[in-house]
């Protein structure tokens, strides 16, 4: 039993294969402050069966789930939890908005499915700059603006949020919003609330560090984080550099009121003792 989950030997088993369902874990519910809205990543626990995670998601103190594809929509809607952030089909983190001959297919795909999650309440849709393939930083705002402002107007018109995620051009070789600055440019040139930035925590001090300074600097155009320990993107523990606890405290005090994914891959066994301590040490 690690804080809270409680797996009986059969269960114990069945987790060491790398399946489990809710009826096998029996997760003792936390209480939280809720200053921030947390959620997480399904990808990073996909062993999980989809509703029984939401379970457990929900005993833990969290609201939803994060980078879910519209074929998972529909069972968050029944388990009463928010999509936190939402895929779209036809989208990738190589061709994005930055290359004008990917418009058309970006363009078509955002028409269709952002009526679809305002129907189903999801409130934010994931979008990509692409990679530069040897376009220069100007020009590839430049693309993205022309390209997105096709779109943010079904945005504001449905109420939902295009967030363009900052990742790192180590692990993502070549990708181009790689930096805070370059993203709020495009944020900035469209001017909406229905556009912001995916500010992922991890990604960001690989990148430039500076994170509390600039989650303050940067506030009016970040729209959602996600969270990742460094090195490794792993536990956001005690094993890696980033002090959360500070790095939370700072987002709650820019009045903030999105939600915070957690996206780290756990290194322990016991996977879900590790999303119980992330949710613990982002609960400022």
């Amino acid at each position: 039993m690690l804080q809270g989950l409680a797996l009986g030997s059969a269960a114990a088993a069945t987790w060491q294969s790398g399946l489990i369902s809710a009826q096998e874990a029996v997760v003792e519910e936390l209480k939280v402050k809720g200053n921030i809205r947390q959620s997480v990543s399904y990808w990073c626990y996909s062993s999980f069966l989809l509703p029984e995670f939401a379970d457990i998601c929900r005993k833990l103190g969290m609201v939803g789930i994060d980078l879910l594809g519209p074929d998972q929509w529909e069972t968050m809607l029944k388990k009463e939890m928010i999509v936190t952030m939402g895929n779209v089909p036809g989208g990738g983190i190589a061709n994005g908005f930055n290359h004008v001959e990917n418009h058309d297919k970006l363009v078509e795909a955002y028409e269709k499915w952002i009526p679809e999650a305002a129907k189903m309440k999801v409130p934010n849709l994931i979008c990509m700059s692409g990679n530069r393939n040897g376009m220069g930083d100007e020009q590839g705002i430049e693309n993205c603006v022309k390209g997105l402002q096709r779109v943010v107007p079904i945005a504001e018109k449905h109420g939902v949020t295009l967030h363009m995620e900052l990742l790192n051009s180590k692990d993502h070789a070549d990708y181009h919003a790689d930096t805070t600055p370059w993203g709020a440019e495009v944020a900035r040139k469209i001017s909406s609330e229905r556009f912001k930035l995916l500010y992922d925590i991890y990604h960001m001090q690989r990148m430039e560090g500076e994170l509390i300074n600039n989650i303050r600097k940067f506030k009016d155009v970040i729209g959602h984080y996600h969270t990742g320990g460094n090195p490794g993107r792993n536990e956001i523990d005690e094993t890696q550099e980033i002090y959360y606890p500070a790095v939370m405290k700072a987002i709650v005090e820019t009045g903030y009121k999105g939600f915070v994914a957690h996206e780290f891959v756990p290194k322990r066994e016991d996977k879900l003792a590790s999303l119980r301590q992330a949710v613990e040490i982002c609960d400022q």
